[in-house]
């Protein structure tokens, strides 16, 4: 997959923009708080359906301006595509090749990237917040149902958490509405615990390489589900894992009632990671944490490449700079076959010569 081109109007600080990407590697140069990162949130909102950063929708409209336009265009197995991405007023316009979009879970899928900023490097020692979004995110790009899914299981859950709070005050509850809520539930989580089992098994074994190639064999990595269940159920079915879900919820009834909450289920999963048969989380320095999250990333292109058949685009806000200049030189060496825009101030630190260079300042790109 290529990005051929971004462009943007009256988006954060960027009055307007057309920018061209070579297919190789792209650096975008420029003092901080220039543009750089918006250009790259304006990508990899295609990507994602919304922005990476914190904050409402109308954050992303240049300040004085009623609305926003953005655009890229891009080449993947079926040829060259445009999507489209305004926001005026109340209206928002999402559009693929001329053709009106109903929502951004529509968006997502298309356009695929892999994106890196210095706050992915807490993703090891981060909260499973931080992780189970980092999973949503990834495996919604290549399986775009997994949006619905996600957020079928996050209102029947509202609805269950309603019930075990109400019980919780001691009001008197419907036990049969309990109970079929409960099967609600499990029946979503279930899809999802497999979507997410799966993909993890296909990171776990890129990331295993990657970071033996980064260690020079002296580190290996790991990757597992870590589930509401005791032990990961590896080769287990959808009826399987619904019923397990179902079981966990009727033994626990009196558990959650007296936390007014669902205890079990993919809201409170997480990725086990470790590092020499050592929790990382725990055990890992933070080179070894870095080097980590490193191969992550790198394993997330490699598991994009076999589902799809094409290296997504890799996006790299100002993070090379996060980097000594080895783990550097390992990642700019993935460079075949693979499109990387990176941002930052000066690229001399990682001794390499860009593609392309576009110069960024004060919400204009050269």
């Amino acid at each position: 997959m290529i990005l051929k081109s971004f462009k943007a109007t009256s988006f954060r600080n960027i009055s307007s923009c057309e920018i061209e990407f070579s297919e190789g590697v792209n650096a975008l140069l420029g003092e901080n708080a220039q543009g750089k990162t918006n250009a790259i949130e304006g990508i990899y909102i295609f990507a994602r359906g919304r922005s990476f950063r914190r904050g409402d929708e109308r954050d992303l409209i240049k300040f004085g301006e009623e609305g926003f336009r953005t655009e890229i265009e891009y080449r993947d197995k079926t040829g060259d595509n445009l999507l489209e991405y305004s926001v005026y007023g109340k209206e928002r316009r999402r559009r693929k090749n001329g053709y009106k979009l109903k929502g951004a879970s529509e968006l997502v899928g298309s356009f695929r990237a892999v994106l890196f900023v210095p706050d992915d490097l807490n993703l090891v020692k981060g909260g499973p917040d931080e992780r189970r979004e980092f999973l949503n995110v990834s495996i919604s790009q290549y399986y775009p149902s997994y949006i619905g899914l996600y957020r079928s299981f996050k209102s029947a859950l509202e609805n269950r958490n309603a019930i075990l709070k109400y019980a919780m005050k001691g009001h008197f509850y419907d036990e049969n509405e309990l109970a079929s809520w409960s099967e609600v539930l499990s029946e979503y989580a279930s899809h999802i615990y497999i979507m997410r089992r799966d993909f993890i098994k296909k990171l776990s074994k890129y990331a295993r390489e990657e970071l033996l190639l980064i260690s020079a064999g002296c580190e290996e990595l790991s990757l597992s589900y870590k589930s509401s269940f005791d032990e990961e159920e590896n080769d287990a079915g959808r009826e399987r894992i619904k019923g397990l879900y179902l079981e966990l919820y009727k033994n626990n009834i009196t558990r959650e009632m007296s936390a007014g909450v669902t205890l079990f289920g993919p809201h409170r999963d997480d990725i086990l990671i470790k590092l020499n048969d050592k929790e990382a989380r725990s055990f890992a320095s933070q080179g070894q944490q870095r080097s980590i999250v490193l191969a992550i990333k790198l394993a997330e292109g490699e598991v994009g490449y076999e589902l799809s058949g094409e290296y997504p685009v890799y996006l790299l806000d100002d993070v090379l700079s996060e980097l000594d200049c080895e783990r550097q030189k390992f990642f700019l060496s993935k460079r075949e076959n693979r499109q990387i825009i990176i941002s930052g101030c000066d690229m001399r630190i990682a001794d390499f010569k860009p593609d392309k260079i576009i110069e960024v300042k004060r919400g204009f790109f050269s």
